[in-house]
């Protein structure tokens, strides 16, 4: 008894409710006869799709500066890596390499001009982030109306400028790495003889997302990741014993700039699609709201929290709206229940901040 107390004490009281509401919501679609294997993969895609997205908090919380609402900066300059690759003509691998390649190029620059700004803006970083990714997303906006390209199938029809939504079917990208490696568990067949899909693992795309969040939790047992958590748990302390906390807040946020522009090379070529314009105004609040459903603060964050609170939202996220429409007859408040869920999490989690969230 001693035993479980102790458990529950030590899980946070988000990652028990959302928990909670993602078992309800399988044990009504059990009742409702949807296949689990199918509710499974649908949240194990998603995980693969938003985890590197998750794990680009941990080095800006690591480093004091707090959830990284800033993330659209590197999504779009990921996807600014994917129009550049496509526009000069690879496709397949070479096109999702040659893009990864120029994200993380760019990343470090963007990163580097953001850690900069953090540093200039000391005791203000989050509202201050979420404002710099605001304005990131609508300037490439404006590079995506002005962007001249011969492509057919990135540019409109007439005149210049780039397609609100691009297929990556005919780049050969399209779930390239979901594919890669992809098998299926739990088969079965139904009353009449007919096979059932299992639990589709996109092998791929879990081994990108696994390997980078292996060398995150390495990085942060190296001589510039301890030097970086020290920052952000004592600034003071950390200067008084010879650390540079100005460099190693630059180095976080480069870190998880680039992994944000990585991770929506992995997000688009799952989802079949590449978004530009204001599509990544948001996607900062689905990812903070995840480490902190895993149990990270916005003071330190770990490897764990990112599987385990990517995992939790992404099965509520993905599992509710097909559950919720059976029960309700078709009338879907999962979009509602989203927004209340993932913005409830975020206050939260600043509530319980030292000082208010100063």
């Amino acid at each position: 008894m001693d035993a479980v107390k102790s458990f529950f004490k030590k899980v946070p009281i988000a990652t028990l409710i959302i928990f909670g509401f993602w078992a309800l919501i399988l044990i009504v679609g059990f009742f409702l006869d949807f296949r689990m294997t199918s509710l499974f993969s649908d949240t194990i895609q998603r995980f693969g799709m938003w985890g590197l997205f998750v794990l680009a908090m941990v080095p800006s919380i690591q480093s004091g500066t707090g959830p990284n609402f800033a993330l659209p900066i590197g999504v779009v300059t990921g996807l600014f890596a994917m129009v550049v690759s496509m526009d000069i003509g690879f496709i397949g691998f070479n096109l999702l390499i040659v893009s990864t390649v120029l994200a993380i190029v760019f990343g470090c620059l963007m990163g580097w001009g953001y850690g900069k700004l953090m540093n200039a803006v000391k005791g203000s970083e989050m509202a201050i982030a979420t404002y710099t990714g605001f304005a990131a997303t609508f300037f490439f906006s404006m590079i995506w109306l002005l962007y001249n390209t011969d492509n057919d199938f990135l540019g409109w029809f007439i005149g210049r400028g780039l397609r609100n939504f691009v297929s990556l079917t005919p780049f050969g990208t399209d779930q390239i790495l979901d594919n890669f490696w992809q098998f299926e568990i739990f088969r079965s067949t139904n009353a009449d003889g007919e096979l059932i899909g299992g639990l589709v693992i996109p092998t791929g795309t879990l081994l990108v997302v696994l390997l980078a969040c292996l060398l995150m939790w390495l990085f942060f047992r190296s001589k510039h990741g301890i030097a970086i958590s020290a920052v952000g748990m004592n600034p003071m302390f950390a200067k008084a014993t010879g650390l540079n906390a100005d460099r190693s807040r630059v180095l976080a946020n480069m870190i998880s700039t680039v992994l944000a522009a990585v991770g929506i090379i992995v997000y688009a070529q799952s989802f079949g699609f590449m978004q530009l314009y204001d599509a990544p105004l948001m996607m900062a609040f689905p990812a903070v709201a995840a480490v902190l459903v895993g149990g990270a603060t916005a003071q330190r964050s770990k490897v764990i929290h990112v599987i385990i609170g990517t995992i939790l939202l992404q099965g509520l996220i993905t599992n509710g709206p097909p559950v919720f429409g059976r029960l309700l007859e078709g009338a879907d408040i999962t979009d509602a229940v989203r927004m209340i869920v993932q913005n409830g999490i975020i206050l939260y989690a600043l509530a319980q901040m030292k000082g208010g969230g100063k």
